[in-house]
């Protein structure tokens, strides 16, 4: 069973064509969220941020998410600290995850594929992309933020044109319509890789 990543710069509407792989019946994993399950669920997890971030990354309700970003993206050996704990209990949650599935292949979805190292666990790599300008207006406009935000949020991670090189397919997310057709294109592709090898 092939394990295809999707990855794409924050903003470039990433969980968008995960939700479009998904309607066609492909297995999706997202990162992002199993991060955020492991942070509140696994108390080795939780152990090892408040020893790095101390007691106000955590309230009663779980991880402080507002906190957490607030000390780790304008401190990016905080945040390669803090990636050390969270990137090796999602790969190791991630293992477990594709031995029970059955299918073609499965999507890994995940923002930093590339920087954490996730992509030589692949068979294959999409990546989402979208104008500069039209991803900064998105965060600002989903998690109701500043454009400085979104901008220090960027510069952690790579740069697309990098991330693009390193990708077997790409997909230019600026219209729906156009972004659906793609993915549906790609699909049998990607169905058919694992008979291709």
């Amino acid at each position: 069973m092939i394990v295809v990543g999707l990855t794409g710069g924050i903003g470039s509407g990433k969980s968008t064509v995960a939700r479009m792989f998904s309607e066609l019946g492909v297995p999706v994993y997202i990162s992002d969220i199993e991060a955020g399950k492991l942070m509140r669920t696994a108390p080795e997890i939780r152990t090892a941020i408040v020893a790095l971030l101390g007691e106000k990354a955590y309230t009663p309700g779980g991880p402080d998410n507002a906190y957490i970003a607030g000390k780790v993206f304008s401190d990016r050996a905080l945040l390669g600290r803090l990636n050390g704990i969270i990137h090796p209990a999602v790969a190791a949650h991630f293992r477990g995850w594709y031995a029970r599935q059955h299918a073609p292949y499965v999507i890994k979805e995940a923002a930093v594929l590339f920087e954490s190292g996730g992509n030589k666990e692949c068979d294959a790599v999409v990546m989402v992309t979208a104008p500069e300008e039209t991803r900064i207006k998105r965060v600002m406009q989903r998690d109701t933020v500043s454009r400085e935000d979104v901008l220090r949020r960027i510069a952690n991670q790579w740069d697309e044109k990098r991330k693009e090189a390193l990708s077997d397919y790409v997909i230019v997310n600026t219209d729906l319509e156009k972004t659906e057709r793609q993915v549906r294109e790609l699909h049998p592709v990607l169905s058919n890789l694992e008979a291709s090898r």
